[in-house]
């Protein structure tokens, strides 16, 4: 019908591309497209450029590589100049995609500047105490970004001047005027509506959202205030979840993913004000409650959310289960589940104007996504059994308790590694070799994973 009303002309050009992208029958056409391979390791990060002819993607291989990815191959790579993985890599707007901005777990924030010669030079703009995951760009800026890391901190950017300020310091909620903690920050989006407004998330149960204008560019002198918070209502007051993953839709919706729970649609009418605490049962009653998204599990890895649809008409994300999970945004029915990775898939980037996906995960490719299929794909027949088992591993895994038998077997246990390790110091010649080769027990021994420690031991999982 709607090629037929395009034809007759009852449907403009733009009004006839939107309807059949963001159709349900478009989405259940989703087939792979293809393959990216050239990482040496988990790709932890991909980002379209405006016009969406270019990748850039980021992996544990501390490379970035910049792809064609509609004939799957790479355009050229460089090595970032950090000395871990990297997180998130970023084109900057305007720039000609010759200013790409990664950030890494080595805290730093390093600008890649791409000659026409091809010679690429890095260079570290700002450092955190900590991981850095995230970096938000502001929208249409050549010039200003924004990065939070696990110290807390939010800083700002301005390459104009190559300099970088603490903007604030993000710290938990108290009560009885209890000392806060630093919260260690995961995400941040900006508001495309509104670029002054951005929001945080990370080791505790509430999305913050700030105001860029109520801070000066030092947050020794800026006090934490949000101006809203977001968070479902049987999540406050646990202090056992965190928030992996943020998103802002076209018309300020806040999409909000936690870490082994589920997925939940804000609208702006559902925050609990800048002191959530502060709410009573009653105040808190006559709020209505969010959108959820459900099946998918979000435990092993630090997993992105996205919309995806010229209208933001669906919201999107990755499993443990190695799956793709896509639901309508509106009624949150589930519509495809395809196996996007062996292990985990951890990233989804929507192209910016066609109904094409790109994600990536523990393996070391980049899947594309496009409807290419001729057929329209079901649900995958065992579709219940997959979400039966994402549901017992988040239940399972939140009824883990560490009793002082658990907790005095682990140092036991720690303390015959450690003890192993120092002899092994004392009877080999060549020291250097020994840590490299025989050194990284240690550093997993106090470590839990529902995952096969064998197969993702190439990458890490954190």
């Amino acid at each position: 019908m709607e090629f037929y009303k395009r034809e007759i002309g009852f449907s403009p050009p733009r009004n006839f591309s939107r309807r059949i992208s963001a159709s349900q029958a478009m989405v259940k056409r989703l087939d792979l497209y293809g393959k990216l391979t050239g990482h040496e390791g988990c790709v932890n990060t991909i980002d379209f450029n405006a016009t969406g002819d270019v990748l850039v993607s980021g992996s544990d291989d501390r490379k970035v590589i910049l792809w064609d990815w509609a004939t799957a191959t790479s355009k050229f790579s460089y090595p970032s100049g950090h000395m871990d993985n990297i997180f998130q890599t970023k084109f900057m707007p305007f720039t000609d995609d010759r200013k790409i901005i990664t950030a890494s777990a080595d805290g730093q924030v390093r600008l890649g500047l791409v000659p026409e010669n091809g010679r690429v030079e890095t260079k570290k703009v700002g450092k955190h105490q900590g991981r850095v995951h995230k970096l938000a760009v502001e929208p249409g800026s050549p010039y200003i970004l924004y990065s939070c890391g696990e110290d807390g901190f939010v800083q700002h950017y301005d390459l104009r001047s190559n300099s970088s300020s603490k903007l604030l310091r993000c710290s938990s909620f108290t009560e009885n005027n209890k000392q806060s903690s630093s919260i260690r920050l995961n995400a941040i989006a900006m508001d495309p509506r509104n670029p002054n407004y951005f929001a945080v998330g990370g080791s505790d149960e509430y999305a913050r959202v700030y105001d860029i204008r109520m801070y000066q560019l030092d947050a020794r002198t800026s006090s934490d205030r949000p101006i809203d918070t977001f968070c479902s209502h049987h999540l406050i007051k646990t202090h056992d979840v965190h928030i992996t993953a943020l998103a802002f839709s076209n018309t300020s919706e806040l999409l909000v993913s936690y870490n082994d729970e589920l997925i939940y649609l804000f609208q702006k009418n559902m925050g609990l004000g800048p002191a959530p605490l502060s709410l009573q049962g009653d105040d808190l009653n006559k709020l209505e409650k969010p959108q959820v998204y459900s099946g998918h599990r979000n435990s092993q890895t630090v997993k992105g959310v996205s919309f995806f649809g010229p209208t933001d008409e669906y919201v999107l994300t990755g499993s443990d289960c190695g799956h793709i999970f896509i639901w309508k945004k509106k009624d949150a029915k589930l519509v495809r589940v395809m196996v996007g990775d062996r292990h985990i898939v951890n990233q989804l980037k929507p192209h910016p104007c066609i109904p094409v996906l790109a994600t990536c995960g523990i393996e070391k490719t980049i899947k594309i996504w496009a409807p290419t299929s001729k057929d329209v794909t079901p649900l995958p027949p065992d579709v219940q059994e997959i979400m039966e088992a994402n549901r017992r591993g988040r239940e399972d895994h939140s009824r883990v308790t560490l009793t002082p038998d658990m907790i005095m077997h682990v140092l036991r246990l720690h303390r015959r590694q450690a003890l192993a390790y120092i002899e092994r110091q004392e009877n080999l010649v060549d020291i250097d070799s020994d840590d490299d080769d025989g050194g990284g027990g240690a550093a997993y021994m106090l470590g839990f994973s529902d995952g096969d420690e064998g197969e993702n031991s190439e990458c890490s999982i954190s």
